[in-house]
């Protein structure tokens, strides 16, 4: 499921790459929801923060991407414990599955039902796990427009690159995909193995940001990166809580 999100989520980013507005500056007087509430509000403040590290955009971007990932870290831990959640309920899961065999449409119903009561009595949701992925696709892509639709930040450079081209000796890339397994390693931390589908997730996704980042702005790879490495951080402060649930409700479907 991730994954197909992930996938349309990029594919909606090459598609808006393409549109006739990204070759427009962001202004004030931009028109449209989209512009003014979400493309405009990040332009200006990486532009403010910049000014007041004597414009460094760099630096600001780094910034922009903590504040960002500080507000979304309430989803990262619900996605965490739901993770690990998952991965503790799938014995049960299997066992499920082998009550309802059958591939007819009234078995498969039956064992959807079966499977949304063992959620709901562990109060685990299977599809929480999407919705920081949902929450950053956006911002990926209005980092996108602001940075390309704003000269002052697309124009300008951050150590070896230029913000607004793809990095040339490919270095962010491969940290973005690197700090993307990681991250992804950290959240599921054994469910992939009792997970095909977690398993493929662990792979497929690093692949998709390194294809990814190889062919935007060197920006993009260091917002990834920066929150890669921050939501590291982040999960190492609430690893010994979730893991002493996850152990709870091991024990409770012994």
């Amino acid at each position: 499921m991730r994954s197909r999100v992930l996938a349309l989520c990029l594919v909606a980013l090459f598609f808006l790459s393409g549109c006739t507005e990204v070759q427009e500056p962001i202004t004030r007087e931009s028109e449209g929801l989209w512009n003014e509430y979400v493309v405009y509000p990040i332009s200006q403040t990486i532009i403010y923060l910049a000014q007041l590290f004597g414009n460094n955009f760099g630096i600001a971007i780094i910034i922009v991407t903590v504040m960002i990932r500080v507000l979304i870290f309430p989803l990262m831990v619900k996605q965490i414990r739901n993770t690990k959640a998952m991965g503790a309920l799938q014995p049960e899961i299997e066992k499920l599955k082998e009550q309802y065999p059958n591939k007819d449409a009234h078995s498969q119903q039956q064992l959807q039902e079966k499977m949304m009561e063992l959620f709901s009595h562990y109060n685990v949701n299977p599809l929480s796990g999407c919705l920081p992925i949902l929450i950053q696709m956006p911002i990926l892509i209005a980092f996108f427009h602001a940075i390309t639709r704003t000269k002052e930040i697309s124009e300008n450079n951050f150590l070896w690159m230029n913000l607004g081209s793809p990095d040339p000796y490919y270095f962010l890339p491969i940290i973005a995909g690197i700090t993307t397994y990681m991250g992804q390693k950290l959240i599921m931390a054994g469910a992939e193995s009792d997970n095909p589908q977690m398993a493929m997730m662990l792979w497929v996704m690093p692949v998709m940001i390194v294809i990814f980042a190889l062919n935007f702005p060197a920006a993009l790879s260091l917002y990834w990166s920066v929150g890669n490495i921050f939501m590291i951080a982040q999960s190492f402060f609430v690893k010994d809580h979730i893991e002493k649930r996850t152990a709870t409700l091991l024990k409770t479907t012994e």
